[in-house]
């Protein structure tokens, strides 16, 4: 990408695709590895409602990482390592929330199926429900490593709720709670009967990136492994702009560097939730979404060589 090509974006024209990548619809008729997505979905949320806006936020933000050449703290270019594309939003029934969930689950089995990973953008967490179930039709039970404020394993609410996810996902054998974690929780939960590790925040906070990765590590091991990543983990300093807001979370910086810590492992797939835009400031809490999905995108591009 050349400069006369990055300068228009950068002073406010509109980015439709993620860090302007090109666009594609057919799997089978694009080399991309790694698809890019948008679910626009925000009924099964708690709290404030807008993460509809979510994914064109997180797309408009990476006008401020489109730059040509190396990005720090990597020593080479993504486009160098890695094919990525963007399919757009995904079409559903507004309303009407099991639309959502057969075409979500529709879509990302069509792009699973060609040998693509996906980056998927929400939207409230109820969307990680069926993206799970496609993952695990495609990988088998997978181990989850899931950054949020909330544990979503409550079993009351709604059929669509984005607080039960991660109940009904264990209840229906798509996670391997043996290798999997919840990093960076900090409200209420059974932990008589838990059947998740949880590092919480103050745990994290203390302990750091390094520990952190080590649990990670230990904890997954060679497993194929789904990343998480509900906006509400980083502490509202970082991230307002998101539904269920929780003091005491962690820092971007913290965060950045336990993505940038997972290469070489055996990651399959990626969402990033809960980005709610009219509770914003200055874009930052869509800046952070769009700077850790282009982590993981660097994290996959990485393990390639590693």
């Amino acid at each position: 990408m050349t400069p006369a090509q990055i300068m228009p974006s950068l002073f406010g024209d509109v980015i439709s695709t993620f860090m302007g990548v090109p666009k594609a619809t057919d799997p089978n008729a694009t080399d991309a590895e790694v698809v890019v997505s948008g679910v626009p979905f925000d009924l099964a949320c708690s709290g404030r409602s807008g993460t509809r806006m979510g994914p064109n936020a997180i797309r408009q933000s990476t006008a401020n990482l489109i730059w040509e050449g190396k990005r720090w703290p990597w020593n080479f270019a993504l486009e160098d390592r890695l094919r990525v594309c963007d399919a757009g939003n995904l079409d559903y029934a507004y309303g009407e929330p099991e639309s959502l969930v057969d075409n979500l689950e529709t879509h990302a089995m069509r792009w699973l199926k060609a040998g693509k990973k996906m980056l998927t953008l929400g939207g409230d967490h109820y969307i990680s429900l069926p993206l799970l179930r496609a993952h695990a039709r495609e990988h088998g039970p997978l181990a989850l490593i899931h950054f949020d404020a909330h544990t979503d394993t409550y079993e009351q609410g709604t059929r669509f709720d984005h607080g039960t996810i991660f109940h009904h996902a264990l209840k229906e054998g798509l996670v391997v709670p043996e290798h999997s974690l919840q990093i960076g929780i900090r409200t209420s939960y059974d932990r008589s009967n838990h059947p998740y590790e949880v590092l919480d925040a103050d745990w994290v906070n203390d302990h750091g990136p390094a520990a952190v990765l080590e649990r990670i590590r230990a904890r997954v091991g060679h497993h194929p492994a789904y990343v998480t990543l509900d906006i509400d983990g980083l502490d509202p300093a970082f991230a307002p702009g998101t539904g269920t807001p929780v003091c005491g979370g962690m820092s971007t910086d913290l965060m950045l560097k336990v993505m940038r810590g997972m290469v070489g492992m055996e990651l399959v797939g990626m969402d990033l939730v809960e980005v709610n835009p009219a509770y914003d400031h200055g874009d930052i809490t869509s800046l952070a979404a769009a700077t850790l999905g282009l982590e993981f995108l660097y994290t996959l591009a990485a393990s390639k060589s590693a």
